[in-house]
């Protein structure tokens, strides 16, 4: 009788999960109730997984299998046909000298284009971020209207302004400068793509600065006020070393446009005069249009380690900087 007591007043153990044991049916339940709640999880995500499959990964798998191959236009009709080749392509455009043209002006494009860049939205945003006023506003959207705008129109447009006898000839013979055939004069063509590209881009980068320029702390500046600093002082001592990853990350993103750029040279000069604006992504265009599927997968494929590279080369440098 003492021994049943005591038995009823000892608590009841129970199980983890609050069941009462291991054999308990509640905690029998929740391993099919995890497993159905993660069945209902891919369910939801089968749609994006599919999508994502079908128009993201099969051409990238696709193109790169391509540019193993010889496949031609005329291979269409029989793709079984096709022969596997290699690195052969890859082996025969760095022997190319066009491409290697175009490897040259897309360097050139890039290295010139990304300072001219940065330096002008630098200078923008330090502006415009000082500046107080709805005239402020106005020349914020009237910077970035270009990013927003289509590139061929702006191209059009600007092919009407680098005529001969166009806008700027007119302007610069104002003041008494000679005027430049811009586009078909195999020195100025490429420097006339490059400053619709820096037009263009600078209020993106402008935008991108003038956010960073505004997460400043303002006690830093104000402490390098009182401690005698002037205004380009606290530039260079204060306000670029805390714009430095902002600045960096401008650079990626501005780097990868460029890397590919293809527009510009299709609307305005057509990869001329003399390939001097024949830029990579032009190149590719081109094999793609004569047939040459397996060579211009594999130009594809060395532009797009070339923008891998790049990021990665900037992205460690702004790990760095950090």
């Amino acid at each position: 009788m003492a021994i049943s007591q005591s038995a009823r007043r000892a608590p009841r153990r129970r199980g983890p999960a609050g069941g009462s044991g291991l054999g308990s049916p509640s905690r029998l339940r929740q391993p099919s109730r995890r497993r159905r709640q993660t069945l209902v999880a891919w369910m939801f995500c089968l749609p994006f997984v599919a999508v994502f499959a079908t128009f993201m990964l099969m051409p990238i798998g696709g193109s790169l299998a391509m540019s193993f191959t010889d496949i031609t236009s005329r291979d269409l009709q029989t793709p079984f046909a096709v022969g596997f080749v290699g690195l052969d392509q890859y082996l025969s455009l760095l022997g190319d000298q066009r491409f290697l043209t175009s490897l040259a002006v897309t360097g050139l494009f890039v290295l010139i284009g990304i300072p001219i860049t940065i330096g002008f939205a630098l200078a923008l945003a330090v502006g415009l971020n000082t500046g107080r006023g709805r005239i402020v506003t106005i020349l914020r959207v009237g910077y970035y209207a270009p990013a927003v705008t289509s590139i061929v129109a702006i191209s059009v447009a600007w092919k009407y302004i680098l005529q001969p006898d166009g806008l700027l000839n007119a302007a610069l013979g104002l003041v008494g400068i000679p005027g430049v055939n811009w586009l078909n004069d195999p020195v100025w063509a490429l420097p006339s793509l490059i400053m619709l590209a820096v037009w263009r881009n600078v209020g993106t980068l402008m935008v991108i600065f003038l956010a960073g320029l505004q997460s400043i702390p303002k006690d830093l500046l104000e402490a390098a006020t009182m401690d005698g600093a002037g205004a380009w002082r606290r530039f260079f001592g204060v306000t670029l070393p805390m714009l430095r990853p902002t600045i960096l990350l401008g650079a990626v993103l501005i780097s990868v446009g460029y890397l590919q750029f293809f527009e510009e040279a299709f609307v305005m000069t057509g990869g001329g005069p003399l390939d001097r604006t024949l830029s990579v992504a032009f190149y590719t265009y081109q094999q793609f249009g004569v047939g040459q599927y397996g060579r211009a997968s594999a130009a594809s494929y060395i532009l797009f380690l070339l923008v891998a590279l790049l990021s990665l080369l900037q992205f460690r440098l702004l790990r760095r900087k950090d």
